[in-house]
């Protein structure tokens, strides 16, 4: 009952940025008005396909909460979702066109094509098909093909392009007849090229709306006379405007940074990609970091989608990153998932170092999750060597801590005291107020020397979080035991 939309990606690599914020657009479009999003694999390129990029395209979207309702790998009643299967379909098109005199066979080899292509830049003219062929009777094409000539199909361009309502760009209007030559819709080896197989597929899959990217935009007045020649109702056109890098060039599939896969892997989380991505957009009532995927959704509104384009600042990400996690770490559900992963990251990094049993324990790695709230950007933060004091107890000896301080056996008899008292109970705030006092009890004149020293003795470090939170942070049992050890060692 709803808009049908549709994101189409060719499978010649990882998903990128790009691509992503093309299909969260149809994927928030779909939702807002109760519709259905569809994944269609557009490989008609066989030359460019890379194996397993369909699949992880899709595996993807999944992991960025953009599940198609319709695709490859769940199916559905307009498939199938991948277009080197629907070859068939594009071949009876094609003869339908060519039954009417909408379409016609060209034989020019590819060697005229490309002297076309030479003399046309010599000319300091853009280089376009002369439509050569367009002539050729029923007699002359027969007899071509029985000298077993290899053909294309290309489809005949007339004059007369109306002008259609883009919903992002307002009315447009491109006369392309008169400014490029007839163009292949059917390639030698059967396989459609994008005009004939969007415009084909779109059809049958009963897609409503069509919203990609804006290089498409002058291309439509083409697909919309393909719509004309089959007698066929088209859709709804939006085009989006271009995200670029900060500084106006374009993103460039050569930097690592701009695959969703590499950021995954990284510890981006899904909801700050497609935070960064509609931020730096348009398409919402306002610029506004840390919204939520529903969020988007009920603000999301196609009219508000300007003609600027994104400007995507990259270096900001470890920002919408550490807003992201903060409100994983803040919600129980995904707190006790980010505990599951951080358990396997300490379990690989300090695997080999014998992790007390202690440490890997819920209730344990909870307590860090939420006093490190705010302060991380990565979850991976956390068991880098900064942290390390966290899993596996620091090496510090006696002269270490006396080296700091002469009253290191008196400042670590103050702390043990104080720590069997009901330090399970403390905040950080309230521990800290303790210590100052303990501090004002000691000899050492110097509170920095006394927090450095406990420093030291419980972490082995020179920086980190305060004291305090590392105390409350290890548990009074944990603390006695590492001032102990030190001390006597």
């Amino acid at each position: 009952s709803g808009p049908r939309v549709r994101f189409g990606p060719s499978p010649t690599g990882f998903l990128h940025l790009g691509g992503l914020r093309t299909a969260l657009y149809n994927y928030l479009f779909a939702r807002k008005h109760q519709g259905t999003f569809i994944l269609r694999v557009e490989d008609t390129d066989q030359s460019r396909v890379v194996p397993g990029a369909a699949e992880g395209i899709e595996e993807m979207l999944d992991w960025a909460g953009l599940a198609p309702d319709e695709s490859p790998g769940r199916g559905g009643a307009f498939g199938p979702y991948q277009q080197s299967q629907r070859l068939e379909l594009y071949q009876r098109a094609s003869e339908e066109l060519l039954a009417t005199g909408r379409a016609y066979r060209c034989f020019c080899s590819p060697q005229r094509l490309q002297l076309l292509k030479k003399e046309a830049l010599r000319s300091q003219q853009t280089p376009r098909y002369d439509n050569h062929c367009r002539g050729l009777g029923p007699a002359q094409v027969a007899e071509r093909l029985a000298q077993g000539l290899s053909c294309v199909v290309r489809f005949r361009l007339e004059r007369g392009a109306e002008p259609f309502q883009d919903l992002v760009y307002g009315w447009s209007r491109h006369e392309v007849a008169e400014v490029e030559g007839d163009p292949v819709i059917l390639k030698g080896d059967g396989f459609p090229t994008y005009h004939l197989a969007s415009v084909v597929d779109d059809h049958h899959m009963g897609i409503s709306h069509v919203l990609r990217g804006t290089e498409w935009l002058t291309s439509t007045s083409k697909h919309l006379l393909l719509y004309r020649a089959f007698g066929w109702d088209p859709p709804h056109f939006g085009h989006l405007p271009l995200l670029l890098n900060k500084d106006g060039a374009k993103l460039s599939k050569r930097q690592g940074d701009i695959f969703v896969e590499h950021l995954a892997q990284e510890g981006y989380l899904p909801e700050a990609l497609l935070d960064i991505i509609t931020n730096c957009g348009s398409g919402f009532p306002g610029k506004q970091m840390g919204r939520t995927l529903e969020e988007l959704i009920s603000q999301f509104e196609i009219g508000r989608i300007t003609t600027h384009s994104a400007l995507l600042d990259l270096e900001s990400l470890p920002e919408f990153n550490r807003l992201h996690l903060t409100r994983h770490i803040e919600r129980e559900e995904l707190r006790q998932e980010l505990i599951r992963e951080l358990q396997l990251l300490v379990e690989q990094v300090y695997g080999q170092q014998q992790v007390e049993q202690e440490v890997l324990e819920k209730e344990y790695m909870e307590r860090v999750l939420l006093l490190r709230k705010g302060h991380i950007s990565f979850l991976k933060t956390l068991v880098s060597p900064a942290y390390s004091y966290l899993w596996v107890r620091p090496s510090v000896c006696r002269e270490q801590l006396q080296a700091i301080s002469a009253e290191a056996d008196g400042i670590g008899k103050l702390v043990l005291g104080l720590m069997g008292r009901q330090a399970a109970a403390w905040t950080v705030e309230e521990l800290n107020q303790e210590l100052r006092s303990l501090q004002k009890q000691s000899r050492e004149p110097k509170y920095s020397s006394m927090m450095q020293l406990l420093r030291l003795a419980l972490s082995g470090q020179q920086h980190g979080p305060s004291v305090a939170e590392m105390m409350v942070t290890l548990g009074a049992k944990e603390v006695c035991g590492r001032l102990q050890r030190a001390l006597c060692s």
